[in-house]
């Protein structure tokens, strides 16, 4: 049941943040989905910049 639950939660980050349907989010790998995320930028960890937070905050508030 964890891969489902991560799934889920990866496939509306994709759709959010990238804008992406779930067949292009099911045709991507993983690595696909890290690089379009930009998580690939800087092997130092360097922090989401603030777009890329606003938009993740929209799409997954804290009321929720």
């Amino acid at each position: 049941m964890m891969f489902v639950a991560a799934a889920r939660r990866a496939a509306r980050v994709a759709a959010a943040v990238l804008g992406w349907r779930p067949d292009e989010f099911w045709a991507a790998t993983p690595e696909d989905l890290r690089t379009a995320l930009g998580l690939d930028a800087d092997e130092a960890g360097t922090p989401a910049d603030g777009v890329m937070l606003k938009r993740l905050m929209e799409a997954f508030p804290d009321d929720r």
